[in-house]
């Protein structure tokens, strides 16, 4: 007999409640009870356990929206067999429960059954259930039915964080505490919770209303244990003799001192009868409700080859990540982020030295490689005859790229001629190479084939420029005229991933993790799109828009990627990246994750940035146009707009040399360019062949801004019916020359174009994307989502509990002018600058007025600012930083080592590690100090463990 309901609510303790479930109109569908048996032809010869699980009920506990349909997927045949696609419908009970029934009998759970939900929603995106501990294991239950009563996960929720592997493996693995609990002879609910953060020697408890469950007596409460492996608590009861429903909640308990501590928030949970013959039932009760979780911590960033140790040779390496370790340790630091690591040899020149230009998405670099590692007591007299040169590159302020990759390579030859091919025996390496063979040969047959054709532009091969799988067997083939070349670089990626898998491991023993960088793009002329082309874009460039950090745009010069074509493998070549960086990573970066909504994409035939236009995005119609009554010139809005003013405004008093030798008469009472600089590229190839003067330069970037004076780009193939607006189209002369009216319609239209018409649209895009490829990591995730972003980017980013990136001088609000710490959500990540913008000390000098409203508002001085940024200034930015709710604060070096005078650099120029307004901007940055310093500085490194500690990041 149940006991009413109402009863059960007004039962103590009771407090606030959580909502944990959306709400609106349920979606009115008719409610059944059925059961879906397996196929006859399954044999029951298969079946290793007398235990059989007869029929499973899944009910979840969820409010559906109107138009809200939800699945069920798993690892078994009646489940899809773990693809979405085959996942099986549930059905609607009443508001809050959706529910199936299915029969096992004729297939047989023999393992461990593991299964998610997925909500269907109206617009065609999908939601996932995140996690992976809904489970079954038939050990654990008689012979009979098992009715799950679950929750819905949702990714968003700031706990399953801490559920990551960075928590899980490193910093949160000593606070687990198992409890030996004996399990009653019969049982009849098993009762899981989550709660990520207790400290050691804590644990979960359950009370409730019934004698099973202690009758709420805190001297006696039912202990939860959390065994090792798993990410939940649990305890298996016998309620065969409660009434339902009964009323219960969660608390926690302190195994040290044997009390109680404290009930979860809200409201009683209540469990009902659940009218399901000869049942056992699991409850995944989702997590124990609990308003104090403030876990917090700080991290530094700085690229491998800014590192400088005394052993290093001429640059940073992963052996040198260890020292980085020490130090971190003893200043209290939880994290060291780095820049990407991927090979970047394309030129064998510094051109190479930008590390998002990977010729490989998954090959590491060899410049990483310590040499003395790698050495033998057959090459180690020629190592010992490189040491004063190496000394020599050491003592450098920056990194000479060039000669530190020859140097290294030149050696690394030597050694694996000496060891003459005998690593391929290592039963490790074949493990390794059984793993990576996919990325692997295809790679070191291109490396092989770019030096011995002199260029890694595979078009211009003589052989072999297009990739043939059974080609490239014959050449990887042990007896083949290659081999020795091809394995060459076999070995060098083993030794690289052995030194970086030392260096990470090394972190993880110490309770530090490494968060690596995942670049947006690959090279055009690379081993990925050697291998792949059909995947990307090759006659598109990848970059962004222009900004203050880059007025004229950026372009990247990456292909872009051709989604549709990515998708119909499901994201294979993504997937594997993910795992790849699983090898040595805990977290990381994705490198400009507004790509994954939409991408910046320019023409082949444009140099400059400003030329591109969103891709995908929904272009203007010339209907349009009509429709708000813009009288339309197809020539004046989608051509250069050179009139005699224009060529005055632009060229000065060298108007006629340049009518005389770049323009022509158009036909329309102005001018055009010659065919010969048509294009920003054309114009860029004449200029190659010239002297490089000053004066040359000008009259490049003069006819860069003729080209780019235009309002319109016309979409191709679209026979003059479809528009992108170029953009700022305002500071545009051709705008400019427009009457009043014309150009309030249009920047009407413009506004409407770029800020409002695509948010849906892109939030799609990104849903069919992000979703699927979190599902197959369990790392930490995290955005760098600065630039011009959509509306929809929080939103997105919220669902898949993804970490933002934000920065005190580029405010997402575009009605601040600064973005303050305090204000960060907490799944976020602040810091005071990145690897492409200046230093904290380097800003202070750049924008006289700007830093003088920051000085004032934002660190609430008084007075004049300082025209140096002085040691307490940065100090000061630094802990508005530490103090910030977000979950990660994390510094550039430069930054932490600028709040003391007697450590940093002089000159704060010095300490910028990139400049994105230029293209050719050489990567060269080494901090100033040793690692062996570093350790050394006692005052210094106490100093800032105390300030780390008090912040509540140690």
């Amino acid at each position: 007999m149940n006991k009413d309901k109402q009863t059960i609510a007004s039962q103590k303790p009771i407090g606030k409640k959580k909502a944990i479930a959306k709400t609106g109109d349920t979606k009115k569908v008719e409610s059944k009870s059925i059961v879906i048996k397996s196929p006859e032809s399954a044999s029951l010869d298969k079946i290793q356990s007398t235990k059989v699980i007869s029929q499973i009920r899944f009910q979840l506990r969820y409010h559906t929206v109107y138009g809200q349909e939800i699945f069920v997927c798993g690892n078994h045949p009646l489940l899809g067999n773990g693809d979405p696609i085959k996942a099986v419908p549930l059905f609607y009970n009443n508001d809050d429960r959706w529910s199936l029934d299915l029969d096992f009998t004729a297939s047989p759970i023999t393992e461990i059954l593991q299964y998610h939900y997925i909500i269907q929603n109206a617009d065609g995106s999908s939601s996932f259930d995140a996690g992976n501990d809904k489970q079954i294991d038939p050990k654990d239950f008689n012979e009979g039915n098992v009715i799950t009563i679950d929750t819905w996960n949702f990714a968003g929720y700031f706990e399953n964080v801490f559920y990551t592997e960075p928590f899980e493996n490193v910093l949160l693995k000593a606070n687990h505490t198992e409890v030996k609990l004996t399990a009653p002879k019969k049982i009849t609910h098993y009762f899981k919770v989550k709660t990520p953060l207790l400290p050691k020697g804590q644990t979960a408890c359950l009370l409730g209303n019934c004698k099973g469950l202690s009758k709420w007596d805190t001297n006696n409460p039912i202990l939860l244990s959390r065994t090792s492996g798993e990410n939940y608590y649990a305890v298996s009861l016998d309620l065969s003799r409660e009434l339902f429903p009964i009323a219960y909640k969660y608390g926690i308990y302190d195994t040290v001192e044997k009390k109680f501590i404290q009930f979860e928030d809200g409201n009683n949970r209540v469990l009902y009868e659940t009218n399901f013959p000869e049942e056992q039932t699991i409850i995944h009760d989702g997590f124990l409700v609990l308003s104090e979780i403030n876990w917090k911590g700080a991290g530094v960033a700085i690229p491998v080859f800014s590192l400088r140790s005394e052993n290093s040779f001429g640059v940073g390496e992963f052996n040198d990540l260890k020292l980085l370790v020490d130090w971190a340790l003893k200043v209290g630091l939880k994290l060291i982020q780095i820049l990407p690591v991927n090979d970047t040899t394309a030129t064998h020149t510094w051109t190479d030295s930008y590390p998002y230009a990977s010729i490989s998405a998954f090959a590491l670099h060899p410049m990483y490689l310590n040499l003395e590692l790698l050495s033998n007591k057959d090459t180690d007299a020629d190592l010992e005859l490189l040491k004063t040169e190496f000394a020599e590159l050491n003592n450098l302020v920056d990194v000479d790229y060039e000669t530190v990759n020859q140097q290294k390579i030149s050696f690394v030859k030597k050694v694996f001629k000496k060891d003459n091919l005998q690593f391929l025996k290592d039963k490790e390496f074949q493990e390794y190479f059984n793993q990576n063979s996919h990325w692997l040969e295809p790679y070191a047959v291109f490396c092989f084939l770019r030096d011995k054709y002199k260029t890694a532009d595979f078009n211009q091969w003589p052989s072999y420029q297009k990739y043939n799988k059974q080609d490239i067997s014959e050449l990887v083939n042990a007896g083949s005229e290659s081999y020795q070349g091809i394995a060459l670089h076999y070995f060098i990626q083993y030794q690289l991933h052995l030194q970086l898998k030392s260096a990470t491991e090394y972190a993880h023993s110490k309770g530090i993790i490494v968060k690596g960088d995942i670049p947006i793009g690959i090279y055009r002329f690379g081993a990925d799109a050697w291998q792949q082309p059909e995947l990307y874009h090759m006659n598109m460039q990848a970059g962004a828009p222009p900004d203050g950090f880059a007025v004229k745009g950026q372009n990247w010069g990456f292909p872009t990627y051709n989604w549709q074509k990515m998708k119909e493998n499901g994201f294979a070549w993504w997937k594997q990246r993910f795992e790849q960086m699983n090898y040595y990573f805990d977290a990381f970066r994705i490198d400009h994750i507004l790509g994954f909504f939409r991408i910046w994409s320019i023409p082949m035939n444009a140099v400059e940035g400003i030329m591109g236009y969103f891709v995908p995005s929904i272009p203007i119609h010339i209907n349009e146009f009509n429709s708000k009554n813009i009288w339309f010139d197809h020539h004046r809005y989608t051509k250069p707009y050179i009139t005699e003013n224009t060529i005055w405004e632009v060229f000065g008093y060298d108007n006629e040399i340049a009518k005389q030798q770049f323009l022509e008469p158009d036909g329309y009472s102005g001018y055009q360019l010659k065919p010969a600089f048509a294009t920003q590229r054309l114009v860029e190839a004449h200029f190659k062949d010239l002297e490089n003067t000053e004066y040359h330069q000008k009259q490049k970037q003069q006819l860069f801004d003729l080209i780019s004076n235009v309002i319109l780009f016309e979409v191709e193939g679209s026979q003059g019916q479809q528009f992108h607006f170029r953009f700022g189209m305002e500071s545009t002369s051709s705008f400019k020359n427009l009457d009043g009216n014309t150009q309030n319609q249009l920047k009407d239209l413009y506004v409407q174009y770029f800020f409002r018409r695509q948010d849906d649209f892109w939030k799609q895009e990104a849903l069919q994307k992000l979703p699927a490829l979190k599902r197959v990591t369990n790392m930490l995730v995290c955005g760098e989502d600065l630039g011009m972003v959509p509306t929809c980017v929080p939103d997105v980013m919220r669902q898949l509990g993804l970490l933002s990136l934000e920065i005190q001088r580029m405010p997402k609000d575009p009605t601040k002018e600064f973005f303050h710490p305090n204000d960060a959500p907490y799944l976020s990540v602040v810091t005071p600058s990145t690897h492409d913008m200046s230093t904290i000390r380097g800003w202070w000098e750049e924008d006289r007025a700007s830093i003088q409203k920051f000085y004032n508002h934002e660190m609430g001085q008084f007075g004049e600012a300082p025209f140096f940024c002085e040691a307490w200034i940065n100090n000061s930015i630094v802990m508005q930083h530490l103090y910030s709710p977000a979950m990660w604060s994390i510094f550039q070096l430069q930054d932490i080592m600028g709040i003391d005078p007697s450590i940093r650099r002089e000159d704060p120029n010095e300490e910028r590690i990139n400049v994105p307004a230029n293209p050719q901007h050489y990567w060269r940055y080494r901090m100033h100090h040793s690692l062996e310093e570093m350790n050394g500085f006692e005052a210094f490194n106490s100093n800032l463990q105390k300030a780390v500690k008090s912040s509540g990041r140690a």
